[in-house]
């Protein structure tokens, strides 16, 4: 029985050949595009569980195809994996903030790249909740359109600051340390440190306005939503 289908887009034919080789040794269906136009036709037609992309491609740059897979709510919940030779902070950083979930830099060894796709497929979060849309007091976060709303009004949120309020509100009242948001909303590579967290933290804070409320700072732990319940406690005490 298979354990997914990973749609993979690079075009240098015998690294992605590697690739598929080393996934389906694992037990694994794979999927090659050697250019990012028929990455994402596939990407629709076969709605895979994961991709593992490359960013350097001669027709639509693989930052763009990130992007694209992201900003559609079809596609928007499918882990993505950047397989690439840039491998400056500046670059992954990048690649994350526009939806990456994970970055490895070439050259790599085919086992971590095995484990590292293994892991995202196992990761919890949005793409394997059933609710499609959370409502908390005057927040509104719909996890297929990737957006989120506040009385109605859209809010200015980067990839990254969208998954760490999504998990989050998937979440409320319970605390996460800020390793565990790498781990659950963005990315575990040294690139991303806590004090990303905490920039992203206060880019959502800043988003949100007089809202900003809902996300707490936990001591000597990490960050929280609040719970529905103090929500609407908050609102009463306000009347």
């Amino acid at each position: 029985m298979t354990k997914g289908t990973i749609l993979v887009i690079d075009d240098q034919k015998d690294l992605a050949d590697l690739v598929r080789r080393s996934l389906e040794q694992e037990g694994f269906d794979v999927i090659l595009a050697m250019d990012g136009t028929s990455g994402l036709k596939i990407a629709t037609s076969h709605r895979p569980d994961l991709v593992v992309l490359d960013l350097s491609m001669p027709d639509i740059d693989g930052l763009e195809v990130c992007q694209r897979l992201k900003g559609d709510p079809r596609h928007v919940r499918i882990p993505i994996l950047v397989l690439s030779a840039r491998a400056s902070a500046a670059d992954r950083i990048l690649g994350l903030e526009l939806g990456a979930d994970d970055y490895l830099v070439k050259p790599f060894v085919p086992r971590e790249l095995v484990a590292r796709v293994k892991a995202l497929l196992r990761r919890p979060g949005d793409r394997t909740s059933t609710t499609a849309t959370i409502r908390m007091g005057d927040l509104t976060v719909d996890l297929h359109a990737h957006h989120a709303l506040l009385r109605g009004k859209a809010l200015p949120l980067t990839a990254a600051e969208f998954r760490i309020l999504a998990h989050l509100a998937l979440h409320p009242g319970r605390a996460f340390s800020r390793d565990e948001i790498i781990e659950a909303a963005l990315h575990s590579d040294a690139a991303v440190t806590v004090r990303t967290v905490d920039a992203h933290v206060v880019g959502i804070r800043k988003a949100l306005g007089d809202a900003a409320e809902y996300v707490l700072t936990v001591r000597s732990v990490g960050y929280r939503m609040l719970s529905a319940d103090e929500i609407e406690s908050q609102a009463r005490g306000r009347e």
